[in-house]
Order: structure tokens, then C-alpha cells, then sequence
């Protein structure tokens, strides 16, 4: 157990460490090709980040465990509200957002009340699974012809270039050094933190259903922590929360698209009567500081922190 909790701490290293090197990289990109940090955090980081739930919901499905796949997705996704968000609030307070996130949330919360629609008709198949991607490739077309509007503009006024963290003079190998470290570091570390966890967990007889709900989920959510908590320490709150809009979008579309295709995933009764009224409500919880620009301060932090605890000893109790 001693060598688990070690790991555990290395995990966490290896996640702080490969996080600030995604936003360092992400930003620099942004800043070379012109276009919005927000649109960039939308898609490579949003999916890096979200590589340790793709990886997990697939084993599970391929291991006769499809229902730990619904519950990391659904778990993660509150946890990217409640918990990714709430912590660099509280610690450092987080700007308000710019007007380009407007959009993203809008599509989040689309997504959202679609993938619950269709878990009412539940089981997910084949057929929700190509449903659902296609709608993440309408969404990755769209950001890609708003990726080339924006292009299109920089050439005609100078970019801007105040965002914290960005280096004009960074080289493109340097930026994509960044990337990698970062889009492979991050999985890295959560599978390293997360099967610790589990194996710390076991040893102290806590129920698998517990365990998919609370460690699982709060370990594949620890890469979005880490850039999210890079980000805001570099003052980049759109990248902040395009990371937590974009990952809970690819959450619903892509993961549970791709793990419906490898095979069924049912969904528990109690999924349907609380937890996916509980990511809904956490996902309008950023209503505020995305539509009407409000700022979320330490306050802010500290409530979405003090909820989530609630949400984790409901799941226990």
C-alpha cells in the first residue's frame, strides 16, 4: 500500500507537470496560426485531456463492464464542473469568459440534453454510437471553419499577443515538443494515479460501484485539473474553460460514441433518476461566467467544491 500511495504522488507530478506543458503548447499554437486559444483548448487539449476516459470506457465495455463506462463519462463530466472548475476558482479566482465560449457552451448543453434523451432510451448501440459521432463531426467541422475565419482575419490586423505564456519567438518544434509531452503525459499519469487509487481502494474493501463513481471518475478528470489549473495561473481563462466545454462534448459524443460501437451500455435506473440530472444542473452552473461575462471568484470556487463533496457522499451513502 505504501508503494500505491508513492505512485499516487507520481501520478500527480507527472499530471501538474504534463498539464502546464499543454498550455504552454497550446497557446503558442494558437498564437502561430492565429487563431483563438479558445478554439485550440475546444479540440487538442480538450481531447488530450480526455484520452484517460476513452482508454478506460473501451477496456470497460471490452471487459463486460460496459456500465463503468456510462458512470466515468457521467462522473468525469460533473467533476470537470464541480471540481476542475471550483479548485483554480477557489485558489486563484478565474476572469470572466470572452464572448467566442458563448458558442461551445451553447453546444455543450445541446449535447448534453441529447445524450440524456438517449439514455432514456437506453440501452447505447451501435446506432446511438454513430449518431453521437456524427454529431461530434458536425461539431469539429464547425470549429474548423471557425478556426478559418480567424485565420483569415489575423492576416488582416496584427495579432494579438498578451496573452500570459505566449512566446513569438518559440520555434514550431519547441511547440510541438510541448504537445506531445503534454497529450502523452496525461493519460500517462491519470492511468498511474488511477490504478493506484484503485488498488489503495480494494485493500480497503470499498465497493467497485464506489470506486468507478468517485476515484475513477475524479482520476480521469485530473488531466482536465492540471491544464485547467495551468491555465488559470497563466491568466488564460477562455483556454480554462474551452478545456472543461470541450472535453465534456468529446465525453458525451466521442467516448460513449466509440465505446457504443465496441459494444452495448446499459444504463442503471439510478443513473436516469440522479446522476444525469446532476451533470445537467453542474454544466448550467457555468451559466453566469460564460453567457453574462461574471466573473468566478474564490466564493464561486468554494460552492462548486462544497457541492461536489455532497454529490461524492450521496454516491457513498
Amino acid at each position: 500500500m505504501i508503494v500505491d500511495i508513492l505512485l499516487v504522488l507520481v501520478g500527480l507530478a507527472v499530471l501538474l507537470f504534463a498539464g502546464d506543458a499543454l498550455v504552454k503548447g497550446a497557446v503558442n499554437l494558437a498564437l502561430r496560426i492565429g487563431i483563438p486559444a479558445l478554439i485550440v483548448s475546444l479540440t487538442v487539449v480538450a481531447f488530450g485531456t480526455s484520452a484517460p476516459e476513452l482508454l478506460i470506457s473501451v477496456a470497460a465495455v471490452l471487459d463486460d463492464a460496459a456500465g463503468l463506462a456510462l458512470g466515468n463519462v457521467v462522473g468525469s463530466n460533473i467533476a470537470n464542473v464541480l471540481l476542475v472548475v471550483g479548485v483554480p476558482a477557489l485558489v486563484f479566482g478565474m476572469s470572466s469568459m470572452g464572448p467566442d465560449s458563448k458558442r461551445s457552451f451553447v453546444v455543450m448543453l445541446g449535447a448534453t440534453a441529447i445524450f440524456i434523451a438517449m439514455a432514456f432510451t437506453g440501452p447505447f448501440t451501435w446506432i446511438h454510437g454513430l449518431i453521437l459521432l456524427a454529431l461530434l463531426a458536425a461539431v469539429l467541422t464547425d470549429s474548423a471553419l471557425d478556426a478559418r475565419r480567424h485565420r483569415k482575419a489575423s492576416k488582416a490586423k496584427a495579432p494579438e499577443e498578451d496573452l500570459e505564456g505566449a512566446d513569438a519567438s518559440m520555434s514550431g518544434k519547441k511547440i510541438a515538443l510541448y504537445l506531445v509531452i503534454g497529450l502523452v503525459g496525461l493519460p500517462i499519469g491519470a492511468q498511474i494515479l488511477v490504478t493506484s487509487a484503485v488498488s489503495i481502494a480494494e485493500t480497503l474493501n470499498i465497493p467497485d460501484t464506489v470506486i468507478g463513481l468517485t476515484l475513477v471518475a475524479i482520476g480521469t478528470s485530473l488531466p482536465e485539473l492540471a491544464t485547467t489549473f495551468s491555465a488559470v495561473k497563466q491568466r488564460q481563462a477562455d483556454v480554462a474553460i474551452g478545456n472543461v466545454i470541450g472535453s465534456n462534448i468529446f465525453n458525451l459524443l466521442g467516448i460513449i460514441g466509440v465505446a457504443a460501437l465496441v459494444g452495448p451500455i446499459p444504463v442503471d435506473p439510478q443513473m436516469l433518476r440522479v446522476d444525469l440530472w446532476v451533470m445537467a444542473a453542474a454544466a448550467l452552473l457555468l451559466l453566469p461566467a460564460v453567457m453574462w461575462q461574471k466573473r468566478m471568484g474564490r466564493v464561486f470556487g468554494g460552492v462548486l467544491l462544497v457541492l461536489y463533496a455532497a454529490y461524492l457522499v450521496a454516491v457513498v451513502a
